[in-house]
């Protein structure tokens, strides 16, 4: 970005919806607090990460990563990470139900806006680090025998962003708290027509209705299954930039960063596999000095 564009950009020429702040500063005590409250899934969780070099320390770049199970565990681990390791504040695109009053604030505080393609462009083009979700909510609110399945079917807006914004690509895979998990009834199953029912008095999206879950025996507690994350090498959207079909140009890299992101998944499978500390037993013995 040239120093003209970075003095329209210091003018405004930027606008964010609900009053998100351009640049958000969290404080260090704030940071300390945010870590602090997500302290114990840390612990649990035990979480590995892998490639973060990849994410660039500057300009701007659309990290494009999955949803595991419910959402909003794994992703909190991942953005002090990304913080300490690149000094970036990467800006989330949240989901539309949870930008209320209250929620609303937090998030903005520490970077994330609602997730609109005018929000997300705005971004990229002040040079910014941003995390996209394709499979959205339907992603995270999984059904029984989608483990680690990516719901990206017509998810090509990521792809017009980078397209339109001439930014890299950088996919990033999580695992680990879709086994932490079971689900006992999907959002769909007749069991959980009355959260189902409500969903819909509230106007949410009744195909987000979540699931009934358990984690250790009958209880909601998660299994302590070690969290994993990996970021692949960036994807340039050069080869997709200056076509005549945007529609076919958008989903042909979408379906490229989609084979890169599963080929993420199948390293973080392997690596895994090989860990003696994937469980809580096996973590404390390593910690044992004998």
């Amino acid at each position: 970005m040239s120093n003209d564009q970075k003095n329209e950009v210091e003018q405004g020429d930027h606008v964010l919806s609900d009053g998100a702040p351009l640049n958000p500063a969290p404080s260090e005590w704030e940071i300390r607090a945010f870590e602090a409250v997500f302290a114990p899934v840390r612990a649990w969780a035990s979480p590995r990460f892998y490639g973060l070099e990849n994410i660039p320390a500057e300009g701007p770049v659309l990290i494009v990563a999955n949803h595991n199970l419910l959402g909003g565990i794994d992703a909190p681990l991942l953005m002090p990470a990304i913080l300490r390791e690149r000094g970036r504040l990467v800006r989330g695109l949240a989901e539309h139900v949870l930008m209320v009053p209250g929620v609303r604030e937090i998030l903005h505080r520490f970077g994330a806006v609602r997730g609109t393609r005018s929000n997300c462009l705005a971004l990229l083009e002040r040079g910014e680090a941003v995390v996209v979700f394709p499979g959205g909510g339907r992603e995270a609110i999984r059904r029984k025998g989608e483990k680690y399945v990516l719901k990206w079917e017509g998810r090509t807006g990521f792809a017009r962003m980078a397209i339109q914004a001439g930014v890299p690509i950088v996919p990033l895979a999580m695992i680990g708290i879709d086994d932490a998990f079971d689900i006992v009834f999907d959002g769909q199953h007749p069991v959980m027509s009355p959260l189902r029912w409500t969903c819909e008095l509230l106007g949410i999206n009744p195909e987000l209705n979540p699931p009934l879950v358990k984690g250790i025996g009958p209880t909601p507690i998660p299994r302590p299954e070690r969290f994993y994350y990996s970021a692949g090498a960036p994807i340039d959207p050069t080869p997709w930039i200056g076509t005549d079909d945007i529609d076919s140009a958008a989903a042909d890299l979408r379906d490229v960063v989609q084979k890169s992101l599963e080929e993420e998944l199948q390293f973080l499978f392997s690596e895994r596999e090989r860990d003696t500390g994937r469980g809580l037993i096996g973590r404390l013995r390593s910690a044992l000095p004998f």
